[in-house]
């Protein structure tokens, strides 16, 4: 469920039509829905109540200080990938005992500033990580909390650039491999050995590649116990998909009941979520106006956010509903493209789009995870704003960028 609805013929964010906030804020911009990511998020965190869990919020799927103090109020943590997150999580409130840092390439200096901030954990993935690990950490005379990142190699049926938990991917340690690190991390002075991480992709719409990676971790993790390492903390990742198109996706209710009853065999250990796209992304939305439409050998509506607001369709030629703002039901077969100097430009192709004028107002939908987060300044155009509708207020929590701002930091060599 979102709170993105037509009264009276206007698209509404709960009780703001969109077209008022185009008018203030111009566009393209970013809206999100307070009430629909508190919504999902407790969605998400109380369907494993009545388990120890942290719900570690995907900071890569939506990074805004704004969003990220809102799950912080409601007793989430933050899974990062950079330093860049961790100093983001850090200002938005989030307390450092409840975040964990994941990804393959982490620097000495990101290492760091985690280690100087007393996060909850890091989740290694590679030995060659665990050995700066151990350096960085007796440099500082820290101990690092550690789990590795096991790769179960389970096919998550998902799109190629977002499964992470294949033997081909870049992602963790292979599980037949993964064993021997933690007996020589075991040995290392200033590592702790705390838990185990597995995240098999993104997008996933059905609970048995979570129940197949789950299986083959908890076998995992009683070897572990038998060798004499006490596993605190199992970290299974995110991935749950949302529905853009025709997909039907487990609730998460339905995906917790789907785990729960396995993991009453590591019942000592406290579980970790990294929910990001589920909660996220259909709270959100782009919001865009048209420029020109025009007709050769097809219609081409040309609207004025482009692969730099949004990168998703031309990325992974991925689906996203697109609303006008007025309300009809009158559609013509168009590609909804933008202004960007590529022909992979575009938010949509061969699509019943909505029949549309120059000025008029068009929603993207199910913007809210991977939109924004990844958006750039191709072209040297300004990023966009992002709103948060509570109610019937509307904020801007990112003002959108002057062209002032695409050259901040530049400087011309002196002769």
């Amino acid at each position: 469920m979102n709170h993105f609805n037509y009264k009276n013929g206007l698209l509404h964010c709960e009780d703001i039509p969109l077209s008022a906030i185009a008018e203030a804020v111009g566009t393209p911009f970013y809206v999100y829905s307070k009430a629909t990511l508190s919504r999902h998020f407790k969605a998400v965190d109380e369907a494993f109540s009545d388990i120890k869990h942290i719900t570690c919020f995907a900071v890569k799927s939506c990074s805004n200080i704004a969003i990220l103090n809102l799950f912080s109020s409601l007793g989430g943590g933050a899974d990062i990938v950079s330093g860049g997150e961790l100093f983001r999580a850090l200002r938005a409130g989030i307390e450092p005992q409840k975040i964990v840092y994941s990804g393959v390439g982490k620097t000495v200096e990101e290492l760091r500033y985690a280690l100087n901030s007393q996060i909850l954990m890091f989740n290694v993935e590679s030995i060659q990580e665990l050995q700066t690990l151990q350096e960085t950490a007796a440099a500082l005379k820290r101990t690092a909390p550690v789990a590795l990142r096991v790769n179960p190699d389970v096919d998550p049926k998902t799109h190629a650039y977002i499964s992470t938990g294949l033997a081909k991917n870049k992602f963790g340690i292979p599980v037949k491999e993964a064993a021997e690190i933690y007996l020589k991390a075991r040995e290392m002075s200033n590592i702790e050995i705390v838990g185990v991480s597995c995240h098999i992709g993104s997008q996933l719409t059905t609970v048995a590649p979570f129940v197949e990676s789950l299986t083959k971790i908890i076998d995992f993790i009683k070897g572990l116990t038998a060798a004499g390492i006490n596993i605190r903390y199992l970290d299974m990742g995110g991935g749950l998909g949302i529905k853009y198109d025709d997909e039907t996706p487990p609730a998460p209710g339905e995906y917790a009941a789907a785990v729960k009853e396995m993991l009453r065999e590591v019942a000592d250990c406290t579980l970790i979520i990294e929910p990001g796209r589920v909660i996220a992304g259909n709270a959100g939305a782009l919001i865009t106006k048209v420029l020109y439409t025009k007709e050769g050998n097809r219609k081409f509506i040309i609207v004025d956010a482009g692969m730099n607001d949004l990168a998703r369709p031309s990325l992974y030629d991925a689906y996203h509903e697109i609303l006008p703002v007025i309300e009809s039901q009158e559609r013509e077969e168009a590609d909804i493209v933008g202004p960007i100097c590529e022909s992979g430009d575009f938010l949509a192709r061969g699509r019943l789009a909505p029949l549309t004028e120059r000025h008029d107002l068009l929603a993207v939908m199910s913007a809210g995870a991977y939109g924004f987060s990844m958006a750039s300044n191709y072209n040297s155009r300004p990023r966009a704003a992002e709103v948060m509708v509570h109610q019937s207020e509307f904020y801007v929590i990112r003002k959108r960028e002057t062209l002032a701002d695409l050259i901040h930091g530049e400087a011309i060599p002196e002769k």
